[in-house]
């Protein structure tokens, strides 16, 4: 008899298989009696949305972390946040080497895709290093944090408060325990003045929204710029850019609104925090809103840019943006290429740029008309909340809670699809195998 060989999963299958595990057992430890404050348990539906942003590390709630989760069910919720934020391959992976497994081509091929490596040799030694950095950036966030909360609700309870917000900082997750202390939804806004919670919060994002690709770079080259990969640089310029540039705008757009009557350095921290926290982390220090309609777009953009690839944090990424606006202005000044930090960015980056930017924007979109069929809420506030869940930011003009079941599955089906990549969950779908290319007869067409 002849064998029939078996379809095998593509690595990018593979992924969004496990992320779709993980949000099933997720959803079936917080529906337990003993996860929710609740005498009947979480519903199925505020467990499944809740499992969803912790392990796309989104941050959207439909009930407070802290008030309405028992301990058991935040202990869940930070383990789904810290495994999604690093990438159950890569966790998996870790398990093997501390039992001194060895990883065969196969297991090696998909753990290189989740953590976005560009190469299958000396992957251990960069697995090493993302577990090292994550564990001494949580440790010292915890540590600092925790000089603050220990001060205000004791040794263990500090501990805890420190512990748990330096994995969803560092994991951009934007889950906060904040409920029971400063009230439900409050996040970090009775913080908005203090340097030491809003300062290490903003340095954990960052440092978990820089990739690990980049991490691995500076840990070889240390301070030497010009031995820096082309993508460290981009990496690095973009995130400077974003943060000093975001902050300066929110500062401006703010200052007769809510930053009217406060200090000049409460001002100052409050808009850096604005301007680093919707990339892609969720907390907020100030009322989300009550921001100006100037703020409230540039948030949008923010949390839509995201983070960098192989990082912690969602988004279309600094370089799918660094990309698209390169070569838009070599187009303009009809350059023959689009250079960059002495390197030429080819066509073919373009190309992968264009579909990321475009399918995240169209189901953005697309997720706003449905949910504005659905219910009569105001189109500036769906719009904020679908481009929230594609950006797996988590931030949120408060409709989160009001949204209707129905409304509810498409901001979870918009996280699953900002986690796992829009064009990764597609070509999950699509893939097709053994198809020879066939090339099209060209023709010109007039554009613009």
């Amino acid at each position: 008899m002849r064998r029939t060989r078996k379809a095998k999963l593509s690595s990018v299958q593979i992924i969004a298989l496990g992320f779709l595990i993980m949000i099933g057992l997720g959803t079936a430890l917080l529906m337990l009696p003993i996860s929710s404050r609740d005498p009947g348990g979480a519903s199925f539906g505020d467990a499944l949305f809740t499992a969803t942003s912790a392990s796309c590390v989104t941050g959207l709630v439909p009930q407070d972390t802290g008030t309405y989760w028992t301990t058991f069910g935040q202990t869940v919720i930070i383990l789904l946040i810290q495994v999604g934020g690093l990438g159950f391959m890569s966790i998996a992976t870790l398990f093997l080497l501390l039992l001194r497994r060895r990883l065969g081509l196969r297991q090696r091929e998909v753990v290189v895709d989740s953590i976005s490596y560009n190469q299958l040799g000396g992957f251990v030694p960069f697995l090493r290093l993302v577990f090292l950095g994550t564990l001494l950036a949580e440790g010292l966030g915890a540590a600092l944090l925790s000089i603050r909360f220990v001060r205000q609700y004791g040794w263990g309870r500090g501990i805890y408060l420190g512990v748990w917000h330096s994995v969803s900082a560092f994991c951009n997750a934007g889950f906060d325990l904040m409920g029971p202390h400063t009230g439900p939804y409050s996040s970090f806004t009775a913080y908005a003045g203090d340097p030491l919670v809003s300062l290490t919060v903003c340095a954990l994002i960052l440092v978990g929204g820089l990739g690990f690709l980049v991490w691995d770079d500076l840990a070889r080259n240390r301070l030497r710029w010009r031995r820096y990969r082309l993508q460290t640089k981009v990496v690095l310029v973009m995130t400077a850019l974003l943060t000093a540039g975001g902050g300066a705008l929110f500062f401006l757009l703010e200052r007769n609104n809510l930053g009217a009557g406060r200090p000049l350095g409460e001002q100052v921290l409050s808009a850096l925090f604005d301007a680093v926290t919707p990339r892609t982390a969720g907390f907020n220090s100030t009322d989300t809103g009550a921001l100006s309609a100037g703020s409230l777009l540039l948030t949008i953009a923010f949390m839509f840019i995201g983070g960098s690839p192989g990082s912690t944090a969602g988004g279309i990424k600094t370089t799918t943006i660094f990309v698209i606006l390169l070569h838009t202005f070599s187009g303009i000044r009809r350059d023959q290429s689009a250079n960059a930090f002495g390197r030429s960015i080819g066509d073919g980056a373009l190309k992968k740029a264009t579909a990321v930017l475009f399918t995240n924007l169209l189901l953005a979109l697309a997720g706003a008309v449905a949910i504005c069929a659905i219910q009569p809420l105001e189109l500036s506030a769906v719009l904020f909340e679908t481009f929230s869940a594609i950006g797996t930011a988590g931030m949120t003009t408060g409709i989160t809670r009001d949204l209707l079941p129905v409304s509810r599955y498409i901001i979870i089906f918009l996280m699953y699809c900002g986690r796992v990549g829009s064009i990764s969950f597609a070509v999950a779908l699509l893939e097709k195998r053994a198809r020879p290319p066939v090339t099209q007869p060209e023709e010109a067409i007039t554009i613009g």
